[in-house]
């Protein structure tokens, strides 16, 4: 398929070409009207129809066309800075916060029924990484829990690094069963990640709390609840998932003690 984004050469190109044929069409429409007659009729110097705006006019539309596409380029990644975490490339928190609201709101304004979830997920003992070997090995670590994460969802979920060494996940579409296994699949897979600062394997693990919903629900709503979960998940002994449905008091908890 024909990539004509704004970012895309293809669409220089190609606009090229159209606007020099557009601008040979219309050399021709008023070298060859008549006003005299009323009528249109082939000029006598008809070629230069041709010549001329093949010669000035590509320049003119490549250049103007190439400067719009880098200002689209310039846009794109002004707003993937904003709304990037600089150390994980992660979403940061306003950006996931905005897309979660808008996800949600787009089920309630069409009154469709939607579910799926949100979890917190927050570096068990982090404090003792930067202690222990320093804040470069912090971020380092900070880096392979992010990919960790990032790989172990699907593309469409979205992931953003909302705190020091706390991560949000949401996962549209899915009961609070299938949160809980793919919440389940992060615990294990940072616990079996490889850091090893200085050498020697240093243990990673993650504590997490989570909320299944069906809208209407706001982001707001569904991460104090998934908060709750995860200080319980703290408080029952780390590297735990506690997951719970929205306004159940209880919930569900997965993970080990």
């Amino acid at each position: 398929m024909i990539d004509l984004s704004p970012t895309s050469r293809t669409r220089v190109y190609l606009l090229t070409v159209l606007g020099t044929l557009v601008c040979m069409l219309l050399a021709f429409v008023m070298d060859g009207f008549s006003v005299e007659h009323g009528r249109w009729q082939l000029g006598d110097r008809w070629i230069n129809n041709l010549i001329i705006p093949a010669v000035v006019a590509p320049p003119f539309f490549y250049f103007l066309l190439t400067k719009l596409r880098e200002l689209s380029l310039a846009h794109g990644e002004l707003l993937t800075v904003a709304s990037t975490d600089s150390l994980t490339n992660c979403l940061n928190r306003r950006a996931f916060s905005s897309l979660v609201d808008g996800y949600l709101s787009r089920f309630d304004e069409v009154r469709e029924s939607g579910n799926g979830a949100l979890l917190v997920l927050d570096v068990d003992r982090f404090k003792a990484v930067n202690d222990q070997f320093g804040h470069e090995s912090g971020d380092e670590a900070l880096r392979l829990i992010a990919a960790v994460i990032q790989s172990s969802v699907r593309d469409l979920d979205l992931v953003a690094r909302i705190g020091g060494e706390e991560f949000g996940v949401f996962l549209p579409g899915l009961d609070l069963h299938q949160t809980i296994a793919i919440a389940e699949r992060i615990r294990a897979a940072v616990q079996a990640a490889e850091f090893a600062p200085a050498g020697e394997r240093h243990d990673l693990s993650l504590s997490i709390g989570g909320v299944s919903f069906i809208p209407p629900a706001t982001f707001s709503q569904l991460y104090r609840n998934a908060d709750r979960r995860l200080y319980a998940a703290k408080h029952a002994g780390r590297n735990r998932v506690e997951i719970g449905s929205l306004g159940s008091l209880a919930g569900q908890d997965v993970g080990l003690a």
